[in-house]
């Protein structure tokens, strides 16, 4: 089989929902991080082959297939065509998996992976039915067949999973803590520098709280009577855009490009539902059996925060080193614009191994219906 390569990754600066990036159009922002990409990795355009964008609330001016609009906002070629995919929170991350199996395969060249998101402009949700009298999402009956009328919902997933492996308020919100004093610092060694590119005026992510305290976050009341989840603890609503270009080794070699990283392995697998975000824990361990990998054999780690729970409740299960996840902060500091978070994961990871030294990556993502991507990367 064919090796790709990741030879390009930049991503804007992930804003709030009230930050300076609010009122940024969805095809604007990507538009911006697929003119840097094509502009820091010096390809002619004309030779990429397709545009994959994740984006999960395909509504307003995240609909017309948002990846098209947001490469001819751009001002790039009309030849390379666009598609948006929908993995729910891992969406920017199966679109690297897309890009790169198109290369893989032999079938493709030069593929961009990109991911978007403006949860201010359009809210999450956006796009779902919901019920009136009870404002769940409606399903068909084949589901509720299944599943019965019961609520499905991350927030109820984190809850669950917090109760299940025995996740005290305390515990998370020291975790939380530590993603922002993480995030803070790498803010401050300009770690993210290189990574960015500024948009609007823009060149940080807004989101990191490197005052907060364990006292402030104890204060919070909790998101439902009885539940030990409080916005601490859980991501933030997010605005973001990211960008990778893959390539063949021909490619690489016709176009001069230096190889950022090389795809391990690329894994997707379902799990519960209800439970929703434990997913990384089987992927995890399929993508390292696959990879012929051991837990300690990876050097970074980039394990979605959606919520605090679920990283601890990975590391419990897989044994990974807390140490080595998320080095830089998560999305509990730093922001998660869902179809946007993937790219923006893997666009910190490979600079996070240049930056360090490490050899292998590994990255994971809870996803909307029990879902996980997992992508295991080797520095170059």
């Amino acid at each position: 089989m064919a090796e790709a390569y990741i030879v390009g990754a930049v991503r804007t600066p992930v804003g709030t929902r009230k930050g300076k990036l609010a009122d940024a159009h969805p095809a604007d922002l990507g538009a911006h991080v697929l003119r840097a990409l094509m502009e820091r990795t010096d390809v002619d355009p004309v030779a990429v082959e397709d545009v994959i964008m994740g984006c999960v609330s395909q509504a307003g001016p995240q609909a017309l297939d948002v990846a098209r609009t947001a490469w001819l906002s751009a001002g790039l070629p009309e030849t390379t065509p666009g598609v948006t995919i929908d993995r729910q929170c891992g969406s920017s991350q199966q679109a690297l998996h897309f890009a790169a199996q198109g290369v893989m395969s032999g079938t493709q060249d030069l593929v961009v992976a990109s991911g978007v998101e403006n949860m201010a402009m359009v809210p999450m949700g956006a796009n779902v039915q919901f019920s009136l009298d009870n404002g769940l999402p409606i399903y068909g009956t084949g589901w509720t067949d299944r599943y019965g009328e019961q609520e499905i919902s991350q927030f109820r997933g984190a809850q669950l999973i917090a109760e299940k492996w025995g996740l005290s308020r305390e515990q998370m919100e020291e975790y939380s803590l530590r993603s922002h004093h993480r995030a803070a610092a790498a803010i401050a060694e300009g770690r993210f520098a290189d990574q960015i590119a500024p948009i609007n005026g823009v060149d940080t992510d807004e989101g990191v709280r490197p005052d907060t305290t364990l006292e402030k976050m104890a204060g919070l009341a909790p998101l439902r009577e009885g539940w030990s989840l409080t916005a601490a603890v859980a991501s933030q609503v997010s605005v973001g855009a990211a960008a990778l270009l893959i390539a063949s080794e021909r490619a690489v070699e016709e176009h001069g490009l230096t190889p950022l990283a090389r795809i391990v392995q690329l894994t997707v697998t379902g799990d519960d539902p209800v439970l929703m975000l434990t997913g990384p824990i089987p992927a995890t361990r399929t993508a390292l059996r696959k990879a012929q990998l051991g837990i300690d054999e990876i050097d970074s780690f980039e394990i979605n925060e959606a919520f605090a729970c679920v990283p601890l409740a990975w590391a419990q299960e897989t044994g990974a080193n807390l140490d080595a996840t998320n080095p830089n902060g998560g999305a509990i500091a730093l922001g998660h614009p869902l179809g946007a978070t993937g790219a923006i994961l893997m666009t910190k990871l490979v600079h996070e191994l240049h930056r360090s030294g490490g050899r292998y990556g590994l990255q994971s993502m809870c996803e909307g219906g029990g879902q996980a991507n997992t992508t295991i990367v080797e520095r170059v």
